[in-house]
């Protein structure tokens, strides 16, 4: 009786484990999505270190390490999120595609 207790809770745990790597890896994918649709790759020469120090200056800018303040740049950049995302959904609507849903594109 113990091993069937012990057997069922590792096939819950390896579950567990094997949604949670999905939604990581969906995560990341997504994240990887979005460095493409802003022209990132095509920018850089698909150079990583160059789109890493990007970040990392947009990451600094949050941080208040940057000349503008946090909360403005965060505002900015994210009505550009916006309709950017906007954007697109009207560019599928008129060719016909159906849209896509982008996470956090809710106002």
């Amino acid at each position: 009786m113990r091993n069937r207790i012990e057997a069922a809770r590792a096939r819950t745990d390896t579950r567990d484990w094997a949604k949670a790597r999905r939604e990581r890896t969906r995560h990341m994918i997504e994240l990887g999505g979005l460095v493409a649709k802003a022209g990132l790759v095509e920018l850089t020469d698909d150079d990583r270190a160059t789109m890493l120090g990007t970040l990392l200056e947009a990451a600094a800018g949050l941080r208040g390490m940057g000349e503008d303040d946090p909360e403005h740049l965060r505002a900015r950049w994210r009505r550009a999120g916006l309709r950017a995302f906007d954007a697109d959904r009207e560019a599928a609507a008129a060719a016909g595609t159906p849209g896509q849903e982008e996470g956090g594109a809710s106002p």
